[in-house]
């Protein structure tokens, strides 16, 4: 007989609330000094973004402070020749991106008077704006209560809540979409969903986490079920991604 899993439970109110407190104490101790995260200027966070998409922090800080003493604003990159936004975008990669941008700033000059709007439907109404940028943009630029998935956030998420199944299935992508809706906070949503970045990033990482020092640990559902099983101390969390 077929055994049916059963359907993913979302995290109870006790569990939320120890993770935002847990996170938020972490990030106040270990959480990364970058420049975007010291404005709340709509156009930065979007430049910031897109230069992180696929691309490691320490090679966008340099591009992002040029590319911002350049195109200071939607007007100035919206008016800028594209071969010379491609050239500029350069070492970076992914060549696609400094087009979107750039026609993203095109589209919020010609539409909306070089801002951009902060409705989610609008904004993902502009191509190369999808649910994760219009999260970021509406969280770290408009301080709005929107949540955020990227590859740290689910990886996160999905180890401290999950543990066992497909991360990249669309269901399990889908059932992260709506626990980092409910675990983002009333209050300090901009830090919240940064310390989530961070998190991913420098503990919660694809490849050995650091589970030792990890303040999740205890509940971590990767964890505890590979340390129940494997008896090596969780560093193993990272086969459930493959």
């Amino acid at each position: 007989m077929k055994k049916t899993r059963a359907p993913l439970a979302m995290p109870p109110p006790p569990d939320r609330r120890r993770f935002r407190q847990r996170l938020l104490a972490w990030y106040k101790r270990h959480g990364r000094d970058l420049p975007w995260r010291k404005t709340d200027d709509p156009y930065h966070i979007l430049v910031s973004e897109i230069m992180l998409q696929q691309t490691q922090v320490d090679r966008v800080l340099p591009k992002y402070e040029e590319w911002l003493v350049k195109y200071p604003s939607f007007e100035a990159l919206a008016s800028a020749p594209e071969q010379e936004v491609t050239k500029t975008w350069y070492p970076l990669g992914y060549n696609i991106r400094p087009q979107r941008l750039h026609s993203i700033a095109r589209e919020a000059v010609a539409k909306y008077g070089g801002q951009l709007p902060a409705d989610e439907e609008t904004l993902r109404s502009f191509k190369g704006i999808g649910a994760y940028t219009a999260g970021a943009i509406r969280s770290f630029a408009f301080r709005e209560r929107a949540a955020i998935l990227d590859t740290n956030v689910a990886r996160v998420l999905f180890r401290v809540f999950v543990g066992q199944g497909d991360p990249k299935s669309h269901a399990m992508k889908q059932h992260l979409w709506k626990v980092s809706a409910t675990l983002v906070p009333n209050r300090h949503v901009f830090d919240f969903n940064q310390a989530l970045m961070d998190f991913g990033a420098m503990v919660c990482v694809a490849r050995n986490p650091r589970c030792l020092i990890c303040p999740m640990a205890k509940s971590c559902r990767a964890f505890n079920g590979t340390l129940h099983h494997r008896g090596d101390g969780g560093h193993g969390v990272k086969t459930s991604e493959g």
